[in-house]
Formats: structure tokens, C-alpha cells, sequence
């Protein structure tokens, strides 16, 4: 796994929501034999804080205390960590922005909070906001997925040329000594399944090279339901998928199928990120 990722940073607020999460970067970091960064997003608001300081002391207390809980579940691990909290008032930012000034490869988060309305439902939005400005890879983690163990799925965009979704799959699967699937929905349109089957086969081309074992399939449907139910079938327990560059491409793809299946999946999902950040982001 180290030729994979190899600065991986684990966002968490450590709560209830986030033991998942903590419990997957501990072992990846682990199994890569790497040091694990942490970081804290806190909630940091100036003017409150400077009308109800014993708030504020009542928070830092809590940071800290945390702090310490992490330090002592990564030396139990046998992890090497380093930790830090973050305040402001958008705690993505202050993800993407440690991600950013460490270099990380890889971000670690949990799916969501708690339950809230409407986009909260599938993915928080603060998870939400992490994968769309992320400047790297983002690993969204179920509660009580653990680390894969059975088979990596890829799932390719027939519309997309890009192929380091596929290549970063079959490197974990390699590393992993795990089969590779490869997975390609093809739409409504005439062409859309011969579209699907040459997307498919230049991903399986680039997978072999790997020296992994693959097998792939095309799926027509809604490409949400159909990832998820193939995830499901072939057993996987690690799903990947693309976020492209281009900031039109990544908000669609991202708020549509993505978000979908890291919302829906029961196990891991790698967001695989193949550009620069959205134009938005704080880096």
C-alpha cells in the first residue's frame, strides 16, 4: 500500500459518527507503514467567542481532550501521528487547506454526521464540500466499514478519457494481492453501450498491466444503482471512482452518480481525484 499512498491525513471531529473513519486511517497508515496526520476541524466563530469566553475555554478543553484520545488510540495501533486542530468558520476548509500545506496523497473522513434535510441525507455536507475541493484523493468511510479485504471495484466514466481511476484501483488491488472489477454503465443514447464496452476495454488493458486479476462488465441503467448493486454482487469492498479537474465536469459528476453511490455504498469509497481543485477551494 505504501506505493499507493503515502501521506495520508485523517480528518475527524471524534465523535460517535467518526469511529469508522478512524478506525480504517489507523490500519491503512498501519499497513502502509506511514505516519498518520490528523487534524480537527473546529468551529471557530470570533465574535461569540469573545461574548461567551467560557464557551470558548469549554471548547479548546474538549479539543484537547480529544487531541489526546486520538494520540492514544494511534500509540495502542502503533501508529505514528501527528496532530493538529484547526479552527474557522467552514471546517472543510480547514481540511483541505492541512491536506494542501501537507502534501497528503490521501484524505480520510467519515460519510456523514448526523442525519439532517435534504442533501445531508446521503453525504454531510461538510463531507461533501471536502470531496469537491479536495487537492487529492478522498477515502468517505461508512461507520462500521472495515479495512478491504475481499475485491476492489472501479467504477468508469464512459464519457471520460481519463483512465487514473482505473490505474490507482488496480495499484491498491495489486499491493492488496485483491481481483479487480471494473464496472461501466452505459446510458440511454444509441451509441451508448459500444461507448461503454471501448471505455471498458482500455480500462481493462490499462488494469492487466498492473498484473492484477481483472474482469469487467457493462451495466445499463442508472449508474448510481447499478454500481451499487455490482458492488454488492461481486463482493467488493472498496469502491473507486473519478472526480475530474474540469469544474463543470467535477460538480456534475460529483453531485450526481458520486455523491449517489458514496452515499448509498455499504463499504468504502475512494474518490480519485485526477485534476486540480475546484476553482473554489481555499488552498
Amino acid at each position: 500500500m505504501s506505493t499507493v499512498f503515502a501521506r495520508p491525513l485523517l480528518a475527524t471531529e471524534h465523535t460517535e459518527h467518526d469511529s469508522g473513519s478512524e478506525a480504517l486511517a489507523l490500519a491503512l497508515a498501519g499497513r502502509c507503514g506511514a505516519p498518520l496526520a490528523i487534524v480537527l476541524p473546529l468551529l471557530s466563530n470570533p465574535e461569540f467567542e469573545e461574548v461567551a469566553p467560557q464557551l470558548a475555554q469549554r471548547a479548546e478543553t474538549e479539543a484537547a481532550a480529544k487531541l489526546q484520545a486520538l494520540r492514544q488510540m494511534a500509540q495502542a495501533a502503533g501508529v505514528s501521528v501527528e496532530l493538529r486542530a484547526r479552527r474557522g468558520p467552514e471546517p472543510y476548509r480547514e481540511i483541505v487547506d492541512e491536506a494542501g500545506e501537507r502534501g497528503s496523497d490521501l484524505i480520510v473522513i467519515r460519510r456523514r454526521g448526523k442525519r439532517g434535510l435534504l442533501a445531508n441525507l446521503l453525504v454531510g455536507e461538510m463531507v461533501r464540500n471536502v470531496v469537491a475541493h479536495a487537492p487529492c484523493s478522498v477515502l468517505v468511510t461508512p461507520r462500521a466499514a472495515p479495512m478491504w479485504s475481499r475485491r476492489v471495484l472501479v467504477a468508469l466514466d464512459p464519457h471520460s478519457s481519463d483512465l487514473s481511476p482505473v490505474k490507482t484501483a488496480a495499484a491498491i488491488a495489486a499491493v492488496c494481492a485483491l481481483p479487480l472489477s471494473v464496472v461501466c454503465v452505459a446510458g440511454p443514447a444509441a451509441d451508448a453501450m459500444q461507448q461503454a464496452e471501448k471505455a471498458l476495454q482500455k480500462a481493462w488493458s490499462a488494469a492487466r498491466g498492473s498484473g492484477v486479476r481483472v474482469d469487467g462488465l457493462v451495466r445499463i441503467g442508472r449508474p448510481h444503482e447499478q454500481i451499487v448493486a455490482v458492488t454488492r454482487e461481486c463482493g467488493a469492498d472498496l469502491v473507486v471512482i473519478g472526480r475530474h479537474g474540469d469544474d463543470t465536469l467535477s460538480r456534475a459528476w460529483l453531485g450526481g452518480v458520486a455523491q449517489k453511490v458514496i452515499g448509498l455504498a455499504e463499504v468504502p469509497v475512494l474518490v480519485n481525484v485526477t485534476g486540480p481543485p475546484d476553482a473554489g477551494a481555499s488552498t
